[in-house]
């Protein structure tokens, strides 16, 4: 398995991603090709006591950056030399299985949608990270690729998010759950009430284990594992679930330092305190997977560390290797509507 990581990507590039890159060829044996600035990339290495490359790593090197300011759009044409172009590029030739980057979204969207192109027939590629739930986490998917979805997208992204629960996650027959403002097939805005029955017929057919509306409440607790959305509603609710996971730590922290007793207190749970901050942390997971892409792509955090970019790449070789997009590729028939159905007849 060999990952392609841009190198120049995020906010701690290049040491973050470099060194992580480093560190999941020694843990786990993946063989990395490191996208970027050459002399920059051998810095890092140097001053973190690597002399040489490593058996496995390589470097391709690329002049430019996609920055912040950049538009994300077009970025990646206008900086045909950047790490991110070059390293799908080498994604699209086949020179890599998949692609991490902790760049910006926008332009890893685009980049990925116009260079390495969608599956055929898949409308919109979605990101969709992991959440922390009680149930062991579950898949949301769209968190913001798509603001604007007609009904079409959202039964895609139901099957898109079961294909990666099933295959990467490792969940048999994963539960599907539509976010909505209640359980009854009336609830939600006419994208809801729309969507509903298009996934319930794909459920009664078995094509899919659909188990209705879910409300985020429910979602939260582990009643399904993949919540579909469009972007705006995902958006919201992965925002919302990240600002609560601070807000808590942040007050329990207060909490405990409280005095002497608190202290106390804090070191008796001081294994459940660090299990719980380690299952609210993204970087856990390694990344957002880029879903509907014709090869595997995933979005680290734009502040990973050297830790999180590891735990991506590891992501990116479980996606690698699911045959998931090979599946999706043999079965996309069965997640298009007719153009009658308010789908398209090509795409």
């Amino acid at each position: 398995m060999k990952i392609i990581i841009d190198a120049m990507g995020g906010d701690n590039a290049p040491q973050a991603p470099v060194m992580g890159g480093i560190q999941a060829n020694r843990e786990y044996g993946t063989s990395v090709i490191l996208v970027g600035r050459g002399e920059e990339i051998l810095k890092v290495l140097q001053d973190n006591g690597i002399q040489q490359l490593p058996a496995g790593v390589e470097i391709a090197h690329a002049s430019e950056v996609v920055e912040v300011c950049d538009n994300p759009s077009t970025a990646f044409r206008e900086k045909k030399d950047s790490s991110l172009t070059v390293g799908l590029n080498l994604l699209k030739s086949g020179q890599g299985d998949a692609f991490v980057s902790a760049g910006s979204t926008g332009a890893l969207l685009a980049a990925a949608t116009l260079l390495v192109k969608r599956i055929k027939g898949v409308r919109r590629a979605a990101l969709a990270p992991v959440v922390p739930t009680g149930g062991g986490g579950a898949v949301l998917i769209d968190c913001g690729a798509n603001v604007k979805c007609p009904p079409e997208y959202l039964l895609q992204f139901a099957f898109l998010g079961s294909y990666y629960a099933e295959h990467v996650l490792g969940r048999p027959e994963p539960r599907v759950g539509l976010l909505n403002n209640g359980a009854e097939p009336s609830k939600g805005t006419d994208l809801q009430v729309e969507v509903y029955p298009l996934l319930k017929k794909a459920g009664d057919e078995g094509r899919i284990h659909f188990t209705g509306n879910v409300e985020a409440r429910e979602a939260v607790e582990g009643a399904v594992d993949v919540i579909v959305a469009d972007g705006y509603s995902g958006n919201i609710f992965l925002k919302t679930m990240e600002g609560t996971a601070l807000f808590l730590a942040r007050e329990l922290k207060k909490m405990f330092k409280k005095n002497l007793l608190t202290k106390l207190a804090a070191l008796m749970v001081s294994g459940g305190l660090k299990n719980f901050k380690k299952l609210m942390d993204s970087g856990e997971v390694g990344g957002t997977a880029l879903l509907g892409i014709s090869r595997p792509v995933i979005k680290a955090h734009g502040s990973s560390d050297a830790y999180a970019i590891k735990n991506a790449v590891r992501q990116a070789s479980d996606f690698a290797r699911s045959g998931m997009i090979e599946s999706i590729t043999e079965n996309i028939g069965q997640m298009r509507l007719p153009a009658s159905a308010g789908g398209k007849e090509e795409f």
